[in-house]
């Protein structure tokens, strides 16, 4: 049905809160970056309205350090932008602390905790091998 995909790939081995919060932050990046995969508003049989949400499902996996680390070497070698979240994040509590620990590091030093992306979908899958359906 659809021509892309929209994935998020998490380090395994995370604490449920952490892979929530990961992935709320890697959403809202892809969706920013890309508006038109949000589609109407919701509105339930009361006439209430509720927010649009995504035009296509998220499909969330899973990785281990190392294959997080070829994930996102896959993304750059192909010009794929991605959403990215790196372990020091978690001990900052705004926008512009993120970005300045971000800054810190590069793709090779990086702690990935996770990434999302959004492509066409042969190179998507391409992007995401060896990564698992999250449990």
């Amino acid at each position: 049905m659809f021509d892309t995909k929209f994935v998020i790939v998490l380090r395994e081995d995370l604490a449920v809160w952490q892979k929530l919060n990961v992935t709320a932050f890697l959403t809202s990046g892809i969706v920013g970056a890309k508006p038109d995969l949000i589609g109407e508003a919701y509105r339930d049989a009361a006439g209430n309205v509720y927010n649009a949400l995504s035009v296509q499902p998220v499909i969330v996996l899973s990785a281990g350090p190392d294959l997080l680390r070829t994930i996102l070497a896959r993304t750059l070698q192909r010009e794929v932008r991605t959403s990215l979240y790196i372990e020091e994040m978690f001990a900052t509590g705004h926008d512009a602390a993120n970005r300045a620990v971000f800054a810190d590091f590069a793709p090779d030093t990086a702690n990935i905790v996770g990434l999302a992306l959004h492509a066409d979908k042969k190179i998507a899958d391409k992007i995401i091998k060896g990564a698992k359906l999250h449990s």
